[in-house]
């Protein structure tokens, strides 16, 4: 790992800040740079995944996140999406305004793995997913997020990658947002 990770993250406001807009935590921003983690959030009173009429994750009020690894994604967009997944804030205050994160109310995440996200869809009929990471990168990066997820946040659950899946969802708002870690 380019640098240790307590088992535990302690998240706040300015910690969290602070990690997001720390030089050695950022990746190259050139024009080249092609990876990105991509995180589909949702915010959902509940949420759960069936594989072959069996429930494998289910949450209650929290967050699905949606998640794509491209090629070059590691360790920094792993830690990096994982802090703005945790850190985003997304639930309403006292005053009904979204400036709650999830790891403020203590809420459930379900991490569903989805490289149809990480498609390109810019031309034809028909979508490319040479931008989505190999089976076995993404299988790695996927598994990855969700360890450190369980290390710093309490109830995590998923899906099972590269399953047939069905994901049910109330979502609450609806509110949607796309993250990406680059």
């Amino acid at each position: 790992a380019l640098f240790p990770a307590p088992p535990r993250l302690a998240l706040t406001r300015r910690s969290t800040q602070a990690f997001i807009t720390h030089p050695a935590i950022i990746p190259d921003q050139g024009p080249d740079r092609k990876a990105g983690v991509i995180a589909l959030i949702q915010r959902v009173n509940e949420a759960r995944v069936d594989i072959a009429g069996k429930t494998v994750g289910e949450i209650q009020r929290g967050l699905l996140a949606l998640v794509a690894v491209e090629p070059n994604d590691g360790d920094v967009q792993i830690e990096r999406t994982l802090m703005r997944v945790l850190g985003y804030r997304v639930f309403e205050d006292a005053d009904g305004k979204m400036n709650r994160s999830l790891h403020d109310i203590a809420g459930g995440l379900l991490l569903v793995s989805q490289f149809t996200l990480a498609a390109d869809t810019k031309k034809g009929m028909r979508p490319s997913f040479t931008s989505a990471a190999p089976p076995d990168v993404g299988r790695h990066w996927f598994n990855r997020l969700v360890e450190r997820a369980r290390a710093a946040h309490g109830v995590v659950e998923t899906g099972q990658f590269g399953a047939d899946m069905q994901v049910h969802l109330v979502n609450d708002g609806p509110v949607t947002f796309w993250l990406q870690t680059r």
